[in-house]
């Protein structure tokens, strides 16, 4: 089956639009999805809610985005290999040669750092703006022949043993052997299929903004762990400029959010001390902020249905891997169905089973590993605190135990 138009094309009531995969969510882990499906030869809908804003190149010199990941070995090879990662504005992308981690103690203050060198690898990580990934993503979408997006509201999903169909509210209807669900926390697809969650929020929220240091960042990460002030993370921009990723308390960040973002940097000099110097505000201001909650499916899969990213799980962003689980979904389902027996089609019960199996111990080390670490460095008691950073110190002694930290933090195994 070969689906040629161009990007994007309105949905019709009839006939029904026939396809490989249905894609439902417009997001990055939505595009890339449709993308590897698409240079894999199959035939793919990409189905989003709505008209996407442009993303011109222009764009991206105005200003730099709040919203930015820290993408893995695992997501640099994804998008490498659907062609993106080359296509993507370099002159944006930093490079993480080092991570540092430090405990909420005084002077007995936990320590836990690492570093590319040790780790044999390039780097450990890539800070990607938001809109960067995101303008790659719909130049490559807009010379994929494959793939024929749809923008409509859904209204119903059904499967029996032959496909999938989704009935849109201007009654067109989008049958495929496979849907992926990538649609976000508050997973439509996911509801549509019965698929019941455990829901916990943190009670904190995700502050992000921008800031100028007076100097250099070498390339370091900094994360410090507070009990009464949340998360606090600095990412290396290029330049002489980091990413805040400020993980507060409801009522914090409810006070950050009617500071000036140079009130916000005169709070994170007391973290920094003199490592980075004065940090000053990147122009335009840009402060934004998100719940924090831990969503775990009783499954991600179901009858020709298949979950990724936040709509399969949804993290603590302390380790900063959420988009880097959903870039692994991704790979882990396009390899199921890759692999499959040629008398399969790619919505097959068995396909789907493979994936769900090849992604549970990775999720299920991230779950508990971010929640553990949120809900263990949050208590506010000298003694847990002494042992949270006498842990820290330990673990940075043990070469063994970092490697294998490093490994899973890179993606590999």
């Amino acid at each position: 089956m070969n689906i040629s138009s161009s990007f994007p094309v309105a949905a019709s009531s009839t006939p029904p639009v026939q396809s490989d995969v249905c894609v439902v969510g417009n997001g990055v882990i939505g595009k890339v999805t449709a993308l590897g499906f698409a240079q894999a030869g199959l035939s793919v809908t990409l189905l989003s809610p709505a008209a996407a804003p442009s993303r011109d190149a222009s764009a991206l010199v105005q200003g730099w985005d709040a919203r930015v990941y820290a993408l893995n070995h695992v997501a640099h090879a994804l998008l490498s290999s659907v062609k993106v990662w080359d296509a993507l504005d370099a002159s944006r992308i930093a490079t993480v040669d080092e991570m540092v981690v430090q405990g909420d103690g005084g002077k007995y203050s936990g320590l836990l750092g690492f570093d590319a060198y040790g780790a044999h690898v390039g780097a450990l990580a890539w800070i990607v703006e938001d809109r960067n990934l995101n303008a790659a993503l719909d130049t490559a979408l807009k010379f994929a022949p494959r793939v024929r997006a749809v923008q409509g509201r859904a209204t119903t999903l059904r499967s029996d043993s032959e496909a999938a169909a989704i009935t849109l509210e201007n009654g067109g209807t989008l049958r495929a052997s496979l849907v992926v669900g990538a649609d976000g926390g508050q997973s439509w697809v996911r509801s549509q299929c019965d698929i019941g969650i455990d829901y916990r929020s943190y009670e904190q929220s995700g502050v992000v903004t921008n800031f100028e240091c007076d100097k250099p960042h070498h390339g370091v990460a900094y994360q410090w762990f507070t009990a009464t002030e949340g998360i606090v993370a600095l990412l290396p921009l290029p330049g002489q400029r980091v990413s805040l990723v400020w993980s507060a308390p409801e009522a914090l960040a409810l006070t950050l959010m009617r500071e000036t973002p140079a009130q916000i940097a005169a709070r994170l000099n007391v973290f920094c001390g003199d490592k980075l110097g004065l940090l000053r505000p990147v122009l335009p201001e840009d402060v934004k902020a998100f719940p924090l909650a831990l969503i775990r499916p009783h499954a991600i899969v179901a009858p020709r249905v298949a979950l990724v990213g936040d709509a399969a799980h949804v993290v603590h962003p302390l380790a900063g891997h959420g988009m880097n689980l959903g870039f692994a979904d991704v790979a882990g389902l396009l390899e199921a169905v890759a692999t499959r027996e040629a008398y399969r089609d790619c919505g097959d019960a068995r396909v789907l089973m493979r994936y769900a199996r090849s992604r549970k111990e990775d999720i299920l080390l991230m779950q508990l590993a971010t929640d553990s670490l949120a809900r263990l460095f949050a208590i506010d008691f000298e003694p847990v605190r002494m042992a949270l950073n006498a842990g820290l110190n330990l673990i940075d002694k043990f070469p063994v135990v970092k490697r294998y930290l490093i490994s899973h933090a890179l993606g590999s195994k």
